[in-house]
């Protein structure tokens, strides 16, 4: 099966560097295979016999901590789970701006108490639309700009980590790619 790693926080601003060719070693020390990363913002994707994403993620911080000396948040996707939450997109409109459009992934699903919170407060012009395990939020004046990008995570109390949806469509054509 193939799976998509995203690190989070990861080669940002020169903080917590990641070099790509060592997280590629990692991953493949842990007995995946046909892995290959994308951009230098940890993106990697491989293929595995393993079934559960949240022990691989787990396993995968584990490892990175501990060769490359690097703590970060590792959320894993199959290969099905990224074409359906590209399949699913809510907002087609925001396709036209695809850097300013992300994919949250979220750890696992937040309570729906903080779901109504989020969603019922005003971050306009950012819009946002949650889909099973991934929150879509096109954020209009762009990320920097972004009252709720500031907030995301401390409001859902799970952990998030985006990608613009050129990058997640780029993914996605990586995973099939092997």
């Amino acid at each position: 099966m193939r799976y998509a790693a995203f690190l989070r926080g990861i080669n940002v601003g020169g903080n917590k560097k990641v070099p790509m060719a060592d997280l590629r070693t990692v991953v493949e020390g842990l007995g995946h295979t046909d892995v290959a990363t994308l951009l230098q913002s940890g993106n990697v994707v491989f293929s595995s016999s393993r079934k559960s994403g949240a022990a691989m993620a787990a396993e995968l911080e584990k490892a990175i901590a501990n060769h490359i000396g690097v703590e970060c948040r590792v959320l894993v996707r199959t290969s099905s789970e990224l074409e359906a939450a590209v399949r699913n997109n809510p907002m087609p409109e925001a396709l036209g701006e695809p850097s300013r459009f992300h994919c949250c992934f979220l750890e696992k699903a937040p309570t729906p108490d903080r779901v109504s919170a989020l969603e019922s407060e005003d971050f306009a012009p950012d819009e946002l639309a949650f889909g099973d395990d991934v929150l879509y939020v096109w954020y209009r004046d762009g990320v920097q700009e972004s009252k709720l990008a500031k907030v995301l995570d401390r409001r859902l109390g799970v952990a998030v980590t985006a990608r613009n949806w050129n990058t997640v469509t780029k993914v996605l054509d990586q995973m099939g790619s092997a």
